[in-house]
């Protein structure tokens, strides 16, 4: 055994060396055992959460509402159409999830903030109308033509604010109109802002739900948002998202609800209309037509007659009397086919 002693730079490049070789050195799986087959490694999917923006509105329920909105932005195009006497096309954008804090800065300032209130149901709604839409609106209302070449960045007149509740009245009848199918509503405007961060309906982390609709109006074009807070209709969120009221592919009825259907009918007014016959007449002779004149067919008179239900052919009739009044009597039931 030598008597050379090592030095500290000895030492310490003795340990850089060790440090280095164990690095690179692989490093081994761990053996085996005989009686265990060799695992293959899981792949394990990790997906981020984000706390701040939970996922609670669920894709049939997502679904559901833009089938209800999407009605709904056609009827109210009709009716802003009708309105206006211009071609007005609504068009659903999208339905998203986010919090109140994120709609509320995704908006213009000023806009018109209309603060709605749907009875039954608690808390508010709100209706947003970008003032880039509603101005050319305006202008068309007063005898304009909606021009889109002046931007305007101010909060509306109290005239401007009377005429765009005629606008807010039309989207709400419609609005009334698409939800009667899960809950009758009757929706009020509470009040109308122009700054949308004065109004805070529910804490600024809650999910609300984002309605927007595209509205063009010629060369005009603005957005319409409705926003929705979930917790305003999550105790009617199973009758929306069931498919009793709305559905993608025809269902076979069931007997009960064929039953249901029939019991519903049973008490409705229809029209019952009997063709005696049919003939052809000029329109001068049928001017000189005076009381007591004949008009002569070519009917049989033992050929039934046509009863129809609602504009459809149904029953095939004899003509007679039953108790001193004009009647028929039921002599065959049409098909459909036929």
């Amino acid at each position: 055994m030598s008597d050379e002693k090592l030095s500290r730079d000895d030492v310490d490049s003795l340990l850089q060396a060790r440090a280095a070789a164990t690095k690179a050195a692989p490093a081994k799986p761990a053996a085996a055992s005989p009686s265990e087959p060799a695992k293959a490694p899981s792949k394990v999917r990790v997906l981020s959460y984000d706390f701040k923006r939970p996922e609670r509105v669920g894709k049939d329920l997502v679904r559901a509402l833009q089938s209800l909105h999407e009605g709904l932005g056609r009827n109210f195009g009709a009716s802003l159409s009708a309105a206006l006497r211009s071609m007005v096309e609504v068009r659903l954008i999208s339905v998203d999830q986010l919090t109140y804090r994120e709609f509320i800065q995704s908006l213009e300032i000023p806009t018109c903030f209309n603060l709605l209130r749907p009875k039954p149901l608690e808390r508010n709604w709100i209706l947003d109308i970008s003032p880039s839409l509603l101005y050319p609106i305006i202008d068309r209302m007063l005898g304009g033509t909606g021009s889109t070449e002046t931007s305007i960045s101010r909060p509306l007149s109290d005239i401007e604010l009377r005429l765009a509740g005629r606008i807010s009245s039309l989207f709400i009848r419609e609005l009334k109109q698409a939800w009667s199918g899960v809950i009758s509503l009757d929706i009020d405007v509470e009040r109308v802002e122009s700054n949308p961060q004065l109004v805070q309906i529910v804490p600024p982390n809650e999910v609300v739900i984002m309605v927007s609709f595209e509205i063009s109006m010629g060369a005009t074009r603005g957005m319409t948002n409705l926003c929705i807070p979930y917790n305003t209709i999550e105790r009617v969120a199973s009758k929306l998202s069931s498919s009793s009221w709305v559905g993608y592919t025809a269902n076979a009825a069931s007997e009960e609800s064929a039953k249901m259907v029939s019991t519903r009918l049973d008490g409705a007014i229809t029209n019952l209309v009997v063709t005696l016959a049919r003939s052809q007449i000029k329109t001068g002779d049928l001017f000189d037509l005076q009381v007591g004149d004949i008009i002569s067919t070519e009917m049989d008179i033992k050929q039934f007659l046509e009863v129809e239900v609602s504009d459809s052919v149904k029953f095939l009739a004899s003509a007679g009397s039953f108790k001193g009044r004009k009647a028929i009597k039921i002599e065959d039931v049409v098909s459909s086919s036929e």
